[in-house]
């Protein structure tokens, strides 16, 4: 089932057939966080690559799991490696299948829904002075939460 933000803000379910052109705005997905750390968080495993002068965090999202990403500082390339998920894109809200290849710009604000268990794989350049912290990595490239 495909869900969408409301006006007020809510997530509402969306006949499969009917398509969504509409984006929702970062204050609708920042809204929609608010309340979701209101209920049981899930465990989402995180690994850490890193090839010359490049960066991924692979995150393995379990079936029916809502999440939210973080705000990215630069443009880099989103990898679904397994699974499908609804995700809200540039282009409005897409139920992917993988394998797929995503583009975020700057300052995008992610909200999906897993619908089976999803490999979701972040790659990022990093400056040459960069090394393996991944908390001084995260610093460098993702905006502080408000």
């Amino acid at each position: 089932m495909q869900m969408q933000m409301s006006a007020s803000g809510e997530l509402v379910p969306v006949p499969a057939d009917h398509s969504l052109p509409t984006v929702p705005t970062r204050e609708q997905i920042e809204r929609l966080e608010a309340e979701m750390v209101k209920h049981e968080q899930v465990e989402i495993p995180t690994r850490h690559y890193f090839a010359d002068g490049l960066y991924a965090r692979e995150i393995t999202i379990p079936a029916g799991c809502l999440l939210t990403g973080e705000v990215h500082k630069r443009e880099h390339m989103n990898f679904l490696v397994k699974g499908e998920i609804t995700v809200w894109t540039e282009d409005g809200m897409k139920r992917l299948k993988a394998p797929q290849l995503l583009i975020s710009r700057p300052g995008t604000k992610r909200a999906g829904l897993a619908h089976t268990e999803t490999i979701w794989t972040t790659v990022h350049a990093l400056p040459d002075a960069m090394n393996h912290d991944i908390a001084a990595i995260e610093h460098e490239l993702v905006e502080v939460s408000r």
